[in-house]
């Protein structure tokens, strides 16, 4: 079982990583935008109409198109790999330091569900794993 020092490094190392090697990716692009307003909060009230005419429910509509998808994947493994390969780098480090300020407000992770041993399952505590909603997709 991982001790209080060891998932405070994990922590500090998932944020890191969730910022330099995915959020801050091509993934802002597919982002910007304006967003789709919805009365009712869950986007059942929105329809998207397509070029063939075609009234899609939005929890039906593809928002990432397959090239996005690859072009995101590449971006991210490339990005996760060039952040391990420089995690020795002092000048990274310092680089990591700086950026981490912008996560000080996130929540704390948890361990992931699907990913997680049985141990890590049965975890008590503010990361322990949390069942995937029904509907969800696992890993």
């Amino acid at each position: 079982m991982p001790n209080d020092l060891e998932r405070k490094i994990a922590s500090v190392m998932a944020k890191a990583m969730a910022l330099i090697c995915v959020r801050n990716t091509c993934l802002e692009t597919l982002h910007a935008g304006p967003g789709v307003v919805s009365h009712t909060g869950d986007y059942s009230d929105v329809i998207v109409t397509d070029a063939n005419g075609r009234a899609i429910p939005w929890s039906e509509v593809s928002r990432i198109s397959d090239d996005e998808m690859r072009e995101l994947m590449r971006e991210i493994v490339n990005r996760l790999y060039t952040f391990q390969l420089r995690l020795g780098d002092e000048e990274f480090r310092d680089y990591l330091d700086r950026q981490l300020t912008s996560t000080r407000n996130w929540d704390e992770p948890r361990h992931d569900w699907n990913l997680a041993d049985r141990k890590l399952r049965d975890t008590t505590g503010s990361d322990a794993a949390v069942p995937p909603s029904p509907g969800t997709h696992g890993a």
